[in-house]
């Protein structure tokens, strides 16, 4: 849960928010592997105010955007596949 980068709103914590994605992404890898449902391709979570979404970058790394209520989740989960793909490059 160490951040590489960040862009957060005033008065979130990013260190907590690095280790809670972390956190999540392993769960969420977990119950899909228990599942049978296959490797995890996304995480997200939806909120009152908007969404949370979390992709696998490699092994080592995890891309959470948030979005608000009102975002077109197709354009920002394909927006975040072409940047995996060049943040895969880096890790």
């Amino acid at each position: 849960g160490l951040t590489m980068a960040s862009s957060m709103p005033g008065g979130i914590e990013e260190d907590r928010v690095s280790a809670m994605s972390a956190a999540m992404l392993s769960l969420g890898e977990r119950i899909a592997g228990e599942l049978k449902r296959g490797v995890l391709e996304q995480v997200y979570v939806k909120g009152e105010h908007g969404y949370v979404i979390l992709i696998a970058v490699g092994e080592e790394a995890v891309l959470t955007v948030l979005a608000r209520e009102q975002a077109r989740l197709g354009l920002i989960l394909l927006d975040m596949r072409r940047a995996v793909e060049d943040l895969v490059k880096l890790v």
